[in-house]
């Protein structure tokens, strides 16, 4: 917008050397360019969709008896932040080491920061466009979030989903006492991902499901051995194998009278 008065003979919008407008004659061929008023006391015009290259120094340039005179303006271009490139979901060993990568663009420049979502809170762990995890644990897995801010606009929010395979360790398995003629159950529970697999024996004979009046189910973490009917020969020492493609573990589990 430039304001003018009576003296005003001639009038021009420039940008940079380029004339846009000579009075209401239209020299840009940019049909987002257009004149909003050419009156006596003001000349201006209006860019719809204005994108980054439009950004940069715009004169107005008046001729009053014949001296010009000319006032200049610097448009800024602001654009919301986007994120233009993230990482996948991943899925690594435990040990590993893992890059994530979110590239981000706006002007200004936006300031992009990653953060763990675990169940413990939401740590910051970057402020970085490249999140570098030395030697993962399985406490690092879950989902990593990165933001991309720069004011001009609601934040750019996108997730990662990062999964730490690790082999089973067993973490509940207690002795268990059942009477003669009673039911009795073992329970076996690992963590691990992959989600464990289990296998039953007495002594160094594997049991089967069914079998000897014994049921195995196995259900996520959990195992259980049941007997329906407890005799004296199902009394003694139980061994439960938890693995998975990383490993396996086991513990011994006594069924007592």
């Amino acid at each position: 917008r430039c304001t003018v008065d009576d003296r005003v003979t001639r009038v021009a919008w420039l940008n940079r050397s380029t004339i846009l407008y000579a009075g209401n004659d239209k020299w840009s061929i940019d049909n987002r360019v257009v004149i909003l008023s050419n009156t006596k006391t003001q000349y201006s015009i209006k860019i719809h969709n204005v994108d980054v290259y439009d950004e940069g120094p715009y004169t107005c340039s008046v001729q009053t008896d014949n001296h010009p005179k000319t006032s200049r303006v610097h448009l800024i271009v602001q654009v919301p932040p986007q994120i233009v490139n993230i990482s996948s979901d991943i899925t690594v060993n435990e040990g590993s080491s893992v890059t994530l990568m979110c590239l981000a663009f706006g002007r200004p420049e936006p300031t992009v920061t990653w953060r763990h979502l675990s169940g413990k809170g939401q740590g910051f762990v970057s402020e970085d466009e490249y999140l570098e995890i030395t030697g993962i644990t399985r406490e690092q897995s879950g989902e990593y979030e990165c933001s991309a801010v720069n004011d001009v606009a609601v934040p750019d929010v996108r997730k990662v989903r990062v999964t730490v395979n690790y082999p089973p360790y067993i973490s509940n398995a207690k002795n268990t006492g059942a009477s003669v003629g009673q039911k009795g159950i073992l329970q076996c529970e690992a963590s691990a991902v992959p989600v464990a697999e289990f296998q039953w024996f007495k002594e160094d004979t594997r049991l089967a499901n069914g079998l000897d009046g014994v049921r195995i189910e196995s259900k996520g973490r959990l195992s259980t051995l049941t007997f329906f009917n407890v005799s004296e020969k199902d009394y003694g020492n139980y061994t439960c194998v938890a693995m998975n493609k990383l490993g396996n573990t086991n513990a011994s589990i006594i069924l007592y009278g």
